[in-house]
């Protein structure tokens, strides 16, 4: 069997991620969907992280999403996976789910197929919801990511959630 190893881009930032977030005194959690727990695989990767990761949840499918982040099927319904909608609400979900202080939600179209013209591959929605926050202040962004293949996607995808998860500059 031999040793894998993440990308060394993806282990930096989840590094500078623990660090920041240890030095704030902050919990992390994440609600992963196309990056299927890339994300939370990095963080895992620095020793120490278990100061700060609190966990993550993998819902790849929509009935996990209502199941494990109580996402609303009305909502996924009428926004679709892809959407601000279910990406804050996934936010939410894991941040009531762990109990950690900030939460970052993935969800996208990793390809090679699921596309369309309004949502072609490469299409990522992030949002981060944070304890104590207005629950109407919604935090959250769509992205069109070049398709670089279902890898690429899901790298430069896990990357900007990484972004995401560092605390604001004091």
């Amino acid at each position: 069997m031999s040793d894998w190893t993440l990308p060394d881009e993806l282990v930096e930032a989840a590094t500078r991620v623990i660090e920041a977030n240890r030095a704030a005194g902050r919990r992390i959690a994440l609600a992963e969907s196309c990056t299927g727990g890339l994300v939370s695989a990095a963080l895992t990767e620095v020793p120490g992280s278990s100061d700060v990761f609190e966990g993550g949840l993998v819902t790849y499918s929509n009935d996990a999403k209502m199941k494990l982040l109580r996402v609303s099927s009305d909502v996924l319904e009428t926004f679709g996976a892809v959407s601000i909608a279910v990406a804050w609400s996934m936010a939410r979900g894991a941040l009531e789910q762990t109990g950690a202080d900030v939460a970052v939600a993935i969800t996208g179209i990793a390809g090679p197929g699921g596309g369309s013209a309004k949502k072609p591959v490469g299409t990522v929605v992030f949002a981060r919801a944070e304890k104590g926050g207005d629950p109407a202040d919604v935090h959250a962004d769509r992205r069109e990511f070049p398709d670089t293949g279902r890898g690429g996607v899901r790298r430069q995808a896990a990357l900007c959630a990484l972004e995401l998860l560092l605390p604001p500059a004091p």
